[in-house]
Order: C-alpha cells, then sequence, then structure tokens
C-alpha cells in the first residue's frame, strides 16, 4: 500500500542505483514526481526519464546514471524562512556544494540554491547528494 509516492518513488532510484541498475521504474507517476526528476536530470543526478501510459496512473522509465549517493524525501515538509537557508542545508546536505534541497515556493519547485538568490522561502520537499 502506497501512503507517499514520492518517497517511495525516491527509494525506488536510490535501491536501484545502490544495486547496480542502470535503469528503474517509478509509479505511480504525479506532477510532483515529474518536477522532481526535471530537477535531477537537470543537475546530473539521473540520464533521461520517459512517461509510461498504461491506462491508470502512469509510471516514469529512469535512466540511472550512478550519481545518487543518498536521496529521500523530507518528513514533515518544514517551512523555511528566506533567511534560514544555512540551518536547513547544514541538517540534510553533508557538505558545502554537495547535493540539493528541493523546496516548494510560491514560484514553484526549485533548488535552495535558485531560492536563495531569489530571496525565497518554501517548504522543503526532497534532498538529494
Amino acid at each position: 500500500m502506497l501512503h507517499d509516492p514520492l518517497s517511495d518513488a525516491l527509494n525506488v532510484m536510490k535501491t536501484n542505483e545502490r544495486v547496480g541498475k542502470s535503469t528503474c521504474t517509478v509509479k505511480p507517476a504525479s506532477k510532483l514526481i515529474r518536477e522532481v526528476l526535471r530537477i535531477f536530470q537537470k543537475h546530473g543526478y539521473i540520464g533521461q526519464f520517459e512517461f509510461i501510459d498504461d491506462g491508470k496512473s502512469g509510471q516514469f522509465k529512469v535512466q540511472l546514471i550512478g550519481r545518487i549517493n543518498g536521496c529521500g524525501a523530507i518528513k514533515p515538509r518544514f517551512a523555511v524562512g528566506a533567511e534560514e537557508w544555512p540551518k536547513w542545508e547544514q541538517r540534510y546536505i553533508p557538505s558545502k556544494d554537495f547535493g540539493i534541497i528541493i523546496v516548494s515556493t510560491t514560484q514553484g519547485l526549485m533548488t535552495n540554491r535558485e531560492a536563495r538568490e531569489k530571496m525565497l522561502g518554501g517548504r522543503l520537499v526532497v534532498y538529494i547528494y
């Protein structure tokens, strides 16, 4: 039984990468998972991914390239102010400039670096390194 599809998707990618597989299937598909995968792809953590319509909610086929050391959903989704980034980066990222936190802001999903540059706060969603 799925309780948190985003957390399940991240766990599937992390475990398949540790086993050494080159692809994995993430299901069910959602807009949030699609946007998280786009950010992962943009920052070089995964390769290409594609949506496969199975007549239900769909699934994503993700190409793994061996760059994920750790990732996970952040629960509860803590609210972060624009000036609080160093505290939260220390908590979820092992060292400076090694990994990202994906945050949900009023301007959509973005990384902690982009939110810091734009002086935005938001809710923490995912970390990856």
